[in-house]
């Protein structure tokens, strides 16, 4: 069976794709700032590589781990779901079937483990009004 890289179109759509994912990402308020300072070219290049990489095809990708990239930037879940729907309009501008789309956009959000920053600690009173740090995400259990 192709990859997801092969079905895709290669490296012309996913350069296309990339073209258009930063034209609509640079232009979004929430999420350009994130971008600010980067090398465009750079960036898109090594976006190409990375997706390249992870959708089958060839791999060319040799950077930091998304970790460590995006450690410190304070992504939020709802940035991150902001840049999966730039991403997901430009695969169908460039005529990505919508179940490859679908498919593409379901390969990449568990990437939200390594780009999302953890949630901050909050205190908790225990008592005798002493603090204790816990993990929001502990607190729902």
């Amino acid at each position: 069976m192709p990859s997801i890289y092969d079905r895709l179109g290669g490296a012309p759509a996913l350069t296309a794709v990339v073209d258009d994912f930063y034209r609509r990402v640079y232009a979004d308020p929430e999420v350009a700032g994130f971008f600010a300072g980067a090398d465009p070219d750079r960036l898109e290049r090594r976006q190409v590589e990375y997706f390249s990489t992870v959708l089958g095809g060839p791999a060319g990708y040799r950077g930091a781990s998304l970790r460590r990239v995006h450690q410190g930037m304070g992504i939020t879940r709802r940035h991150f779901d902001r840049v999966l729907r730039h991403l997901t309009a430009a695969l169908t501008t460039v005529g990505v079937p919508q179940e490859l789309v679908d498919h593409i956009i379901e390969a990449l959000d568990p990437l939200a483990d390594d780009i999302v920053a953890p949630r901050p600690p909050r205190a908790r009173s225990r008592r005798g009004g002493s603090r204790i740090w816990v993990w929001s995400s502990a607190l729902r259990g």
